[in-house]
């Protein structure tokens, strides 16, 4: 009797611990957004963690007219020093912790620029998707993807209008 007992208690044991690694897992998931900003002079690309665990990015693809790169700069005819970018492959990973971000690309202009340039940036940017390959500190693979179309939103609008 005493080693049903034990055996039982065991298993009860195993299956406590199981619960508790998921509920570990499930308690520091991250959870990723790639995000848009386009206002008061700044267009950016962001991927956000709006989790509570950390978001460990393995690698950023862009993607243009159906070719990835790895780099922003492959993708947009701009004058690199005009913007900030980033970039996460094999060799340099990125780690997001929870509510923060990683900007992917960024430029803030002067009140000098003109319109028809940040509409430009925006055209740049709107031809071009983005793949993020990311996990959690579990090693649970996580898949973002987002276009970024969403910047020909006020192009449109322009050109529908004259």
């Amino acid at each position: 009797m005493s080693i049903i007992i034990s055996v039982l208690a065991f298993l009860v044991t195993v299956g406590q611990w199981h619960l508790q690694r998921v509920h570990n897992e499930k308690s520091v998931k991250p959870l990723g957004q790639v995000y848009f900003w386009d206002r008061d002079k700044t267009i950016a690309v962001r991927v956000v963690n709006n989790g509570l665990g950390p978001l460990i990015i393995d690698q950023l693809t862009f993607n243009k007219s159906g070719i990835s790169y790895l780099r922003i700069e492959d993708c947009v005819d701009l004058d690199p020093t005009s913007y900030r970018r980033i970039s996460a492959n094999d060799s340099v990973q990125r780690v997001i912790l929870p509510n923060s971000h990683l900007t992917i690309f960024e430029t803030i202009f002067e009140d000098s620029d003109c319109d028809a340039y940040m509409d430009r940036v925006r055209l740049e940017l709107s031809a071009i998707s983005l793949n993020v390959n990311c996990r959690d500190i579990y090693d649970n693979k996580i898949g973002l993807e987002r276009s970024f179309q969403w910047f020909s939103r006020y192009i449109l609008k322009d050109t529908t209008n004259q």
